[in-house]
C-alpha cells in the first residue's frame, strides 16, 4: 500500500488517469449498491417497486422525484468513498501541511 500511495503522490498526470479509472469503478460499483440494495429495500419499506420508480404528477408533467433521490444517494456515497479514500491513503495536502 505504500508503494501506491508513493506513485499516487509522485506521478503527475499518470497518477491523475489512474484516478479517474478508480474513480469509474467506484461509480459502477455504488450505483449498481443503489441499484440493487438501497431500491429493494426502500420498496420494501414504502411498498412500491422501487425508488426509482416513484413519481409525482402536476398537471400534465410528471416529476421522477424517486430517480433524483437515487442520484442523490448514489452521489453521496461516492463522495463519502472519495473523501475517505483520499484521507485515509495520506494523499490531502491540508493534513500534510497541518503535521
Amino acid at each position: 500500500m505504500e508503494g501506491f500511495k508513493t506513485f499516487i503522490q509522485e506521478q503527475g498526470v499518470v497518477g491523475l488517469a489512474v484516478g479517474f479509472i478508480l474513480g469509474g469503478a467506484v461509480s459502477d460499483f455504488v450505483a449498481k449498491f443503489v441499484e440493487g440494495i438501497v431500491n429493494p429495500l426502500v420498496a420494501a419499506v414504502f411498498s412500491t417497486d422501487g425508488l426509482e420508480s416513484n413519481t409525482a404528477s402536476v398537471g400534465d408533467a410528471t416529476l421522477e422525484w424517486g430517480a433524483v433521490v437515487a442520484a442523490l444517494i448514489s452521489f453521496l456515497i461516492i463522495a463519502g468513498v472519495v473523501y475517505w479514500g483520499v484521507k485515509g491513503l495520506g494523499l490531502d495536502k491540508m493534513d500534510k501541511e497541518a503535521k
